[in-house]
């Protein structure tokens, strides 16, 4: 009998512990651009490309498996980029990636943007 109920006791908080302990959600991990033109009016339909670029003195690293990529910017002028499986849980950190965007009729811009682990970072890049 208190075989029984050890064994019982036992399955009970492995059961318990595998339930708590998965738990853990991660958040979306996502970079929106904000594409402006020199009269700060929002610019639709541009291509914005975000790019990893390795620290200096470092080789290429994992995030540059995941990059370049690219969206267009909708008719608010924002690109949104979806990095959440870039992120791994528990690093310091996602990335920091040059920002290169183009409007359809040419105008180009140029920025930075710090991607942060589970949050939504929004950066604004002026073209001209």
């Amino acid at each position: 009998m208190r075989i029984a109920k050890l064994t019982f006791l036992s399955i009970l908080l492995i059961s318990l512990s595998g339930l708590f302990g998965g738990c853990y959600k991660k958040e979306k991990t996502i970079v929106k651009i904000l594409v402006r033109d020199v009269n700060n009016l929002a610019v639709s339909s541009a291509t914005v490309k975000l790019i990893a670029v390795p620290s200096p003195g470092q080789p290429p690293s994992e995030p540059n498996n995941y990059f370049p990529r690219t969206a267009k910017s909708n008719s608010s002028g924002v690109a949104e980029f979806d990095l959440t499986d870039v992120y791994k849980s528990g690093s310091a950190g996602v990335a920091v990636l040059n920002i290169e965007a183009t409007t359809p009729n040419g105008a180009s811009g140029q920025g930075i943007v710090k991607a942060e682990q589970e949050k939504t970072v929004l950066e604004v890049v002026y073209v001209q």
